[in-house]
């Protein structure tokens, strides 16, 4: 075991998305910042269709120049909104057309590059990446924490830090070793999904737009269809786990869901499945507290709702946009409430999104959707909130969620 004991002002577990930010902004305070993230990029990840609200965040932190120029070449697809379809229904928001000012378009990603765009680039602006290094041990100290690592190698070091940041998504490193985490509230649910060369031939089909598509007869079932600028695509299907024949192949199961909707039969009748499909269940999960002593968890590591529209990095980017200031504030020696100042803003937005995600698997939201005779101005504050402003407080649906939605319903469904 090298019991070296080596120092730094923060350290950050995992590389994805909100720890490249995060580290990125962290570097740009000054501060020495350790990466240790458990896999080599790229890799595989879920969660390929980004809100325009992202950009804002990479922005800060520098990165989007580095989006902008590898788009292109890694077949990530511009996007300007989101299409609906159910059973003939047709429906669309266009995201420059909002309540919220900001960027109305974004990109369409395939995660295993788009991370490691950011990672790449995060390291070119001075934060240090360790790949296969695992976090497996957390020790609480006064004026910081230790971590014990264990390295591709299978060999144990010892890390200080000032603070820590949880980055680690679905791995949950910090939730798991601290006894953090508790059940989320939302139904557990499954997703199937895979790569394909999408065939797609219609010519009204929308590339610059995700595709949400309701499953013709159960409600609670959906499909995304995500398309990159190669023509390929990222396909899924999400349901309550007993929807699903169980020890089911997964690109069978995806296959079988896919013929089920005539609109999507049809409109992927040549796809072609681009390796092997997968799935995951029961992803939703909440934690007892976000913040702790000199430990803080952004994104999935903290909370994680519902794929269906997209809201996963959006989080992940708000928190580390967030945490970052606090951060250097704390290290400067100022007194930081980070439940006030962290916790309660970012739980602010994640609920706005919760009230949307609860309202369509009801079917709510849904007629909201799909309603014909649509108020402009209600459209644009809708808008807003699915291009990933759901902080925006100056949005009466972002402020009032529950409520306004609740009044919208009942107009839509009269």
């Amino acid at each position: 075991m090298n019991t070296e004991n080596q120092h730094y002002d923060v350290v950050i577990i995992g590389a994805g998305p909100s720890g490249a930010v995060a580290a990125t902004l962290l570097v740009k305070h000054g501060w020495r910042v350790l990466v240790l993230e458990q896999q080599t990029f790229p890799r595989f990840s879920i969660g390929e269709s980004l809100l325009p609200q992202c950009m804002v965040y990479l922005e800060q932190a520098g990165l989007l120049d580095s989006l902008h120029e590898n788009a292109a070449p890694l077949g990530f697809q511009f996007k300007n909104g989101a299409a609906f379809q159910r059973s003939g229904e047709h429906a669309s928001i266009n995201f420059t057309e909002k309540f919220s000012q900001g960027p109305g378009t974004t990109y369409q990603v395939k995660r295993a590059d788009f991370d490691k765009c950011l990672a790449d680039a995060a390291q070119q602006q001075g934060a240090e990446i360790r790949y296969q290094h695992t976090v497996i041990a957390y020790n609480n100290l006064v004026d910081g924490a230790q971590l014990l690592v264990k390295n591709q190698q299978q060999n144990e070091y010892q890390v200080t830090a000032r603070f820590i940041l949880d980055a680690s998504g679905f791995g949950r490193v910090l939730p798991r070793l601290l006894d953090l985490e508790q059940p989320s509230d939302f139904p557990v649910r499954s997703a199937f999904f895979s790569h394909f060369k999408d065939g797609i031939v219609d010519e009204s089909f929308d590339r610059n737009k995700i595709l949400i598509n309701v499953h013709p007869i159960h409600k609670d079932i959906w499909y995304w269809l995500i398309p990159f600028s190669d023509g390929t695509a990222s396909i899924g299907v999400v349901a309550q786990p007993s929807r699903f024949a169980k020890n089911a192949e997964p690109l069978v199961c995806l296959n079988d869901f896919l013929e089920q909707d005539p609109f999507l039969a049809q409109l992927l009748s040549r796809r072609e499945a681009i390796g092997d499909a997968r799935s995951i269940s029961g992803y939703s999960a909440n934690v007892k507290s976000l913040v702790g002593n000199n430990f803080a968890l952004l994104g999935n590591a903290g909370e994680f709702l519902d794929p269906v529209f997209s809201s996963g990095v959006t989080i992940a980017l708000k928190s580390a946009s967030l945490i970052a200031p606090l951060v250097d504030r704390h290290l400067r020696g100022e007194n930081v409430d980070f439940v006030t100042d962290y916790s309660k803003p970012l739980q602010a937005g994640v609920d706005c999104f919760r009230t949307y995600v609860s309202a369509w698997y009801d079917g709510r939201f849904q007629d909201v959707i799909f309603y014909t005779e649509q108020n402009h101005q209600v459209k644009e504050m809708i808008s807003a909130i699915l291009a990933g402003y759901a902080w925006d407080t100056d949005n009466p649906f972002v402020k009032q969620s529950e409520r306004r939605l609740a009044t919208l319903v009942s107009l839509c469904q009269s």
